[in-house]
């Protein structure tokens, strides 16, 4: 999107798309927060994971959601920064801001940036402790994770 000229054809229509999957992907994220915090959540199941595991595992998810949080609050500064408010499918508008500070769209934008490849890092961590959890250490964390079976079942170890 990045490389995309102000004359190309998909320069608006990309940009819209981008702001309007933000904004749903925003109040998603809001609403699975109100959900985690409203709901008990299981203890972990995997009684072989040292404690550096368990906090790594709890400090990740808070930093996932933060990261996410912040990513798409930079995404809305850049986006009103000129004091318009964002057109979200035609359904509503965000508004912009009263206020704005010098610079507001580049500063937000480099932060928008660092942030969202540090989210990409950071998934790709986490779906890959989530692999190791189940090809290294053969328990059920992935499927878990999925959905895949109840959350009630011991080990994806054959008892054969």
């Amino acid at each position: 999107m990045v490389e995309l000229t102000y004359y190309d054809a998909w320069y608006k229509g990309s940009l819209d798309l981008h702001k309007n999957i933000g904004i749903t992907l925003f109040v998603a994220l809001m609403l699975r927060v109100v959900w985690r915090v409203v709901n008990i959540t299981p203890k972990n199941a995997d009684k072989s994971a040292s404690k550096f595991e368990v906090k790594a595992a709890h400090y990740a998810h808070i930093s996932l959601y933060v990261l996410m949080a912040v990513l798409m609050i930079s995404g809305y500064l850049i986006s009103t920064a000129d004091g318009r408010s964002i057109d979200v499918f035609g359904l509503f508008a965000v508004p912009a801001l009263p206020m704005s500070i010098a610079n507001q769209e580049d500063i937000a934008g480099n932060i928008h940036e660092i942030l969202a490849w540090t989210l990409i890092l950071l998934s790709a961590g986490h779906g890959l402790a989530a692999l190791k959890h189940h090809f290294i250490n053969k328990n059920n964390t992935l499927l878990r994770m999925l959905k895949v079976m109840p959350s009630n079942n011991k080990s994806v170890r054959s008892t054969n």
